[in-house]
């Protein structure tokens, strides 16, 4: 049996994302599809509009054969360590023969070529890095410079402009730092931009349904949501989804809205702000993606915290990405420090591997998955005992990540909290 990996958010899952699934099985000749997801909070540094067991069962439902969790660290880590983090995974489970990424180049030899200078990283490349880092330019626009200047021309340089090519190089050059025999495959991203806000014919980005989905929000939560509707009522916010997500997730989002979703950012600001109230500059710096300097920002402006999202505005630099300041927040709030992340690493990664859902006429690659993965499979959360000391750390994080994130839910919509021990596994 051929198994193809695909790296995914779902943040939320829609018709992209379906054809993403099927054109994968397609160019790569796979039979069935295994997934990584990130849980309830994402690689830009915010939760997810939606629990992950909503994402993970609209995916089976569209024809995942199987949804694992990437542990949290990774999940909301720059784009190099949720790449890594991700590729890894799908290596240690041992029947993975390909992975399959969007791209807006489509161009795998290009992404390629860039992968393999920024992986190797040569001395002249690294120095033209410095030159412009000491002058002020943020991470992302200094290497795009200094590749050019490396290259001696811009032919390749404009593949870094965006983010599924960043994402798609990330996931080439973890391939290569692992030694990895997975085969990568690349396909077009299909009519809307990444950042679009305004809904497409068919192919709409997850930015703008997320926008969309904003006006059907709680009056609780405080935050713009970008794009123009005119209609606000939810039924007509489901009617303008019709033909953006796969029918079976419409139901989905129709069965549990304003009862597990939408979830926002600043619907955790009370609890940032007590987070932010307990800590020093000093005590700040030892969390993820928190420099010495950002710490003393956060520390010099906590007078003029109002709510979560508009904090993560005031502390923007022209040195600092957005995304860099909410993956720092984040950090922080769940606790994720800097000493955590390097003990992962250096253990290698990975623990276990978390199923949150399969497909019952896939159930049988579970066992391929036990007998030839590095990995032990995790379904039930009280069986620990044979994990090492870091990977009961690692998943004491995902779980209180989780139960934070519920607690929130419950809080906004009066629901029912259910603890991550009692959460059983999908199967559709």
């Amino acid at each position: 049996m051929k198994i193809v990996g695909l790296i995914t958010e779902y943040n939320p899952f829609h018709n992209g994302h379906q054809y993403h699934i099927e054109k994968s099985k397609e160019v790569t000749g796979a039979d069935t599809v295994l997934v990584i997801m990130s849980g309830d909070y994402v690689q830009r540094g915010t939760p997810a509009i939606m629990p992950k067991y909503i994402r993970a069962e609209m995916a089976l439902e569209c024809g995942a054969g199987a949804v694992f969790e990437l542990p949290v660290c990774y999940a909301t880590g720059s784009a190099e360590l949720f790449a890594m983090g991700a590729v890894s995974f799908l290596d240690s489970l041992g029947i993975v023969d390909s992975i399959c990424f969007g791209s807006e180049c489509n161009d795998l030899e290009g992404l390629q070529t860039v992968a393999g200078v920024l992986c190797e990283e040569p001395a002249e490349y690294k120095n033209f890095l410095q030159t412009n880092l000491k002058a002020g330019l943020s991470f992302p626009a200094a290497r795009q410079e200094a590749f050019s200047a490396y290259m001696r021309n811009t032919a390749y340089s404009h593949l870094l402009d965006d983010p599924n090519n960043i994402l798609g190089i990330e996931y080439l050059k973890a391939l290569k730092k692992l030694g990895s025999s997975i085969k990568p495959y690349t396909i077009r991203r299909q009519e809307s931009g990444y950042h679009d806000t305004q809904l497409q014919s068919n192919y709409s980005s997850a930015s703008a349904i997320r926008s969309l989905l904003a006006y059907s929000g709680s009056a609780l939560s405080t935050r713009s949501g970008g794009g123009t509707f005119e209609n606000t009522h939810f039924s007509n916010i489901l009617n303008e989804l019709e033909d953006q997500v796969p029918a079976c997730c419409l139901e989905i989002l129709k069965d549990y809205h304003h009862v597990m979703y939408p979830v926002y950012q600043n619907d955790f600001s009370l609890i940032m702000k007590y987070k932010l109230l307990n800590k020093t500059a000093r005590d700040l710096d030892r969390y993820m993606d928190v420099s010495e300097e950002l710490a003393n920002r956060i520390s010099n402006q906590l007078n003029n915290f109002f709510n979560y999202k508009q904090f993560c505005e005031l502390l923007k630099t022209k040195e600092v990405t957005q995304t860099r300041i909410n993956r720092a927040l984040l950090h922080i709030m769940l606790g994720l420090k800097k000493i955590n992340v390097e003990e992962y690493i250096d253990g290698g990664y990975h623990y276990y591997a978390r199923l949150l859902g399969v497909r019952k006429d896939r159930e049988r690659v579970l066992g391929s998955v036990v007998k030839n993965g590095t990995l032990p499979l995790l379904t039930n959360l009280y069986d620990t005992e044979e994990l090492p000391e870091a990977g009961r750390k690692m998943l004491h994080h995902d779980i209180l990540a989780s139960n934070l994130y519920k607690s929130v839910i419950t809080d906004k919509y009066k629901t029912a909290f259910q603890n991550e021990y009692s959460q059983p596994i999908l199967k559709v």
